[in-house]
């Protein structure tokens, strides 16, 4: 596995093989997108955390019946 080390920010794990064109926006539009990002991260974790929470109390036939 290759070492990815010293990318833009802690997290950064880009390896050459992508390019979605990042390097070509300002500053204030990655911060922003950084973000974005972040904030679906922390809602995709909440999500999951419902649905277990609900799979304990046995009421997630209610939301995906089969």
């Amino acid at each position: 596995m290759k070492d990815i080390t010293g990318g833009e920010f802690p997290g950064d794990f880009r390896n050459g093989a992508l390019d979605f064109g990042w390097d070509s926006f300002d500053e204030e539009t990655k911060l922003q997108k950084r973000a974005v990002e972040l904030n679906q991260g922390r809602a995709a974790q909440m999500g999951m955390l419902a649905l277990m929470v609900h799979d304990k109390l046995g009421n997630v036939e209610n939301f995906f019946p089969n």
